[in-house]
């Protein structure tokens, strides 16, 4: 038992000790940085190779909901499309999620989750949340698992994932929403009492992501119920996730 104590007093605190100002690696694909005077080509060109159709034209912009974050407009635009590595990218509006040309991403930061106090007053201390995959790939999955590691450890904010719907206080939502899984997740949301929270996590949930135009998807959930906050990515980092619910909670 002694040597147990000694070896974990030797680990240390192994946990990044600062998520809200700790950096990503260089190469990860966060923030988009658009400036479209430095593309003078057609746009209409940069805005077709995009798998899930997120670039527009007039102005140029990118849905960051629908983003999959693979990098060929980066590559198709001459420079005119750069993502940086600023990973709190979430926003508690759809709308919020549409970059246009010009935008910084202090300004989008600005105004991006709305920290209300009536939030933070319920579950500013401790939330519990009940995670579905509704047809996900499993990435989404993996990095909210990785949310509670010994790295991460969103525990010690008092977020916690738990394993049934009627000890949670909302639900996070991943994958496309498959037929199949369509009313299991209306049975889990339905689950949770009142009041709730419901999170939407990467561009499989928040747009329907490559899967958009799949008839083996049942989108009726996400066009009814009212989310709270969009976390998006393909997948989002544990980073993105744990700083979006953090701020979304009004969590210092």
């Amino acid at each position: 038992m002694l040597d147990l104590i000694k070896l974990r007093k030797r680990h240390g605190f192994q946990a990044i000790a600062d998520v809200r100002n700790a950096a990503v690696m260089e190469t990860h694909r966060g923030f988009p940085i658009i400036d479209e005077t430095k593309y003078t080509d057609d746009w209409q060109k940069v805005a077709d190779v995009c798998p899930t159709k997120a670039i527009t034209t007039h102005p140029a912009a990118i849905d960051l909901g629908k983003c999959i974050f693979c990098g060929e407009c980066e590559r198709a635009s001459n420079g005119a499309i750069r993502f940086s590595n600023d990973h709190k990218i979430a926003a508690s509006k759809k709308e919020h999620l549409v970059i246009a040309s010009g935008t910084t991403y202090a300004e989008y930061r600005a105004s991006a989750i709305e920290a209300r106090e009536k939030i933070h007053s319920m579950f500013g201390r401790s939330l519990k949340l009940r995670q579905v995959s509704a047809g996900g790939c499993n990435g989404c999955e993996m990095e909210l698992a990785a949310c509670g590691n010994v790295n991460f450890d969103m525990g010690r904010f008092g977020i916690d994932f738990v394993a049934s719907p009627r000890h949670a206080d909302g639900i996070v939502i991943t994958g496309p929403i498959t037929k199949n899984m369509a009313l299991a997740l209306s049975d889990a949301y339905k689950s949770i009492s009142e009041p709730k929270i419901v999170i939407a996590v990467g561009a499989c949930t928040i747009s329907g992501g490559v899967f958009a135009d799949s008839g083996e998807t049942n989108r009726e959930f996400i066009n009814t119920v009212k989310i709270d906050l969009f976390i998006p990515g393909c997948p989002p980092h544990p980073l993105t996730i744990i700083n979006a619910i953090l701020d979304f909670i009004g969590k210092k």
